[in-house]
């Protein structure tokens, strides 16, 4: 083998085992210093609104900080407590409303099991009289088989369901010692931001600091631009199911869109989770005219979805209509719902290195030059 095809060999190990380590660490690392990771996303997402108070309001940096993280506060808890005020309404007209639906759902089972059935059971216990001994005893014993892998697998619901109890409740303190931490994080990051990117730049030579720069602005354009993709797009879904739900003149038409616009966040389920248990519902009641609406209307948001998410995606974060549905796909693919986001984020981190020549500057390293 020529030597300059063996030092290629070793850079390349050398730039793979160095990725693979920095990856490690990275998994390492963050898991014991987590809170202080939400508390450099949160310094960095308010850094702008903190630049502004700091700069046209002639604020010191502190009391700048000190102030954005109250607004951002008081606009989370505004939004819970709306959220909640919202559900102890809907909560009140649920108990006046359901109890009815409630006895037509009951109506409606008891007249299907009167019709149906009672007469397929009486035809199955005519058939199974007709059968011999052994017949009975084998259909018999399998029955009993299923009844008894039933009952063992609705038995370890719920005894795990129960086991994860002190989990669950054990989790808040944990919780709001996270939240303690990142809150404080995000105060000390934020108060002394620029020093400690001054102090970044110091450490990092000139080629690391010209590229890291790019692709810091990139992911940042990336960033915001993927939040107000995910926010047109629930607006535009929130606008449409109220306008449907005003069409058919369903009450609380303004809140139920907003729940469902909320909704439409949780990936590749979104608005069929209160769209199809509510067709359903219709259905069966019999108000078969506002089932239809309703499927209608979720066909609408659904097609919608489809054709505008690629679009409004690309055309915020800047990559190709394509590559992005790809990108999409591919992340559901492997990893499920959550690769409908990692996807995308992926696809803007490995276009934004590509920008930024890192690609180039490390196959120029693994090449090196001819010997």
């Amino acid at each position: 083998m020529e030597l300059k095809y063996i030092y290629r060999t070793i850079r390349f190990l050398l730039v793979a085992g160095g990725v693979f380590l920095a990856l490690y660490l990275f998994y390492f690392l963050s898991k014991v210093t987590y809170p202080f990771l939400i508390g450099l996303i949160i310094a960095f997402l308010i850094n702008p609104f903190v630049d502004f108070l700091q700069k046209k309001a002639k604020m010191p940096r502190v009391l700048a900080v000190l102030i954005a993280l109250i607004v951002i506060f008081a606009l989370c808890a505004g939004l819970i407590t709306l959220l909640v005020a919202e559900i102890v309404s809907g909560a009140a007209y649920l108990a006046t409303v359901v109890p009815e639906h409630l006895v037509t759902l009951i109506n409606y089972l008891e007249d299907y099991f009167t019709a149906q059935i009672i007469p397929l059971y009486n035809q199955l216990t005519s058939v199974f009289n007709k059968l011999d001994a052994g017949q009975q005893d084998t259909i018999i014993g399998n029955i009993q088989n299923v009844g008894t892998k039933v009952g063992s697998t609705v038995g370890t619901f719920i005894k795990n369901l129960f086991g994860n109890i002190p989990n669950i409740i054990s989790w808040f303190p944990n919780a709001a010692t996270v939240l303690i931490f990142s809150l404080l994080a995000t105060f000390f990051i934020s108060k002394d931001w620029y020093h400690l990117s001054a102090m970044g730049g110091k450490i990092l030579p000139q080629k690391a600091k010209t590229s890291g720069k790019t692709v810091f602005a990139d992911l940042k354009k990336a960033l915001f631009g993927f939040i107000k993709a995910q926010l047109t797009l629930i607006s535009i879904t929130t606008v449409i199911i109220l306008i449907g739900l005003l069409i058919l003149r369903v009450d609380y038409a303004i809140t139920i869109a907003l729940a469902t616009g909320i909704v439409d966040i949780i990936p590749y389920l979104g608005t069929g989770a209160v769209f199809v248990p509510w067709i359903i519902y219709a259905s069966i009641s019999g108000d078969m005219g506002l089932a239809i609406g309703l499927g209608v209307l979720y066909i609408i948001v659904l097609v919608q979805r489809q054709i505008m998410e690629p679009k409004i995606l690309s055309s915020s974060i800047g990559l190709d209509p394509l590559a992005t549905l790809i990108a999409l796909f591919a992340g559901f693919k492997l990893i499920g719902f959550l690769g409908l986001i990692v996807g995308p984020v992926t696809l803007v981190i490995i276009t934004t290195l590509k920008r930024a020549n890192v690609f180039h500057d490390v196959w120029v390293f693994i090449k090196g030059r001819e010997v």
